[in-house]
């Protein structure tokens, strides 16, 4: 297992599907992962202070794990199959699938580690160069205005 850590967040240049860029820990390869809108909303959040009011389903979940007195120890990227990552969830003992996309957000907020097999990492990694170029200004700015105006009925 090689621990990754999120690097950024952005609509792809392949039209309007935002992906996440893993990197690890070492600096060596990279790891994208394309989700949907309400995928990479969820971990762009996770940098975002909660409304303790109105807890969103992630905060949720660690505000839940926090009650039973216990704590989400280790996210794992596990499986790479025809384009579709699987991850699971480690808390103590019990080990729990989970949708990548859920699993880096839940990460974030628990600040726990991020992990990634082997294997998927040499399916689905890219090498990383020295000088990785910034992301236009342009194409944060369009994702962050395509967050704004998201809403559920849009899925």
């Amino acid at each position: 297992m090689h621990e990754l850590t999120v690097v950024e967040v952005r609509v792809s240049t392949r039209g309007s599907t935002p992906v996440v860029v893993l990197q690890e820990v070492d600096g060596g390869r990279l790891l994208p992962i394309w989700m949907s809108a309400g995928g990479a909303a969820a971990i762009v959040s996770a940098t975002e202070e909660s409304d303790v009011g109105r807890p969103g389903i992630h905060d949720l979940v660690g505000d839940l794990l926090s009650a039973w007195s216990t704590q989400l120890d280790e996210v794992r990227i596990v499986g790479y199959d025809e384009g579709q990552f699987h991850a699971e969830l480690r808390i103590g003992e019990a080990v729990l699938a989970a949708r990548p996309s859920d699993a880096i957000a839940l990460a974030l907020r628990a600040g726990c580690p991020i992990r990634c097999a082997d294997e998927v990492l040499e399916a689905a990694g890219v090498a990383a160069t020295e000088q990785e170029p910034a992301p236009p200004e342009d194409e944060v700015e369009k994702f962050r205005e395509f967050l704004d105006q998201v809403n559920p009925d849009d899925f």
